[in-house]
């Protein structure tokens, strides 16, 4: 996942919006490679960070924030599945 994104986590206090912010490094000749580093903020308030390993399997969350790890968990999914469909479309492209 490269470009930023917004996401509905859904609590007991009502819909909070997540956005989820990669971290990315640029290579020469301009493109983005991801970092598996993703910044989580609830409007203002940075709720840490979701660090995956080389292979975007393993995560882990640095509690900055109140989320807790279930909430992490869904979001880390998230993240997970919105790589690996970026991956799959730029196949095909």
């Amino acid at each position: 996942m490269i470009k930023p994104a917004k996401y509905s986590l859904y609590t007991t206090d009502g819909e909070r919006i997540i956005t989820i912010d990669p971290i990315t490094k640029t290579l020469p000749g301009g493109t983005l490679q991801a970092t598996g580093v993703f910044r989580l903020k609830d409007g203002k308030v940075n709720l840490g960070e979701i660090v995956f390993d080389d292979n975007m399997r393993q995560w882990e969350y640095t509690a900055l924030g109140d989320l807790t790890h279930e909430q992490a968990s869904e979001i880390a999914t998230y993240i997970q599945d919105k790589t690996r469909q970026e991956l799959e479309d730029q196949q095909i492209d």
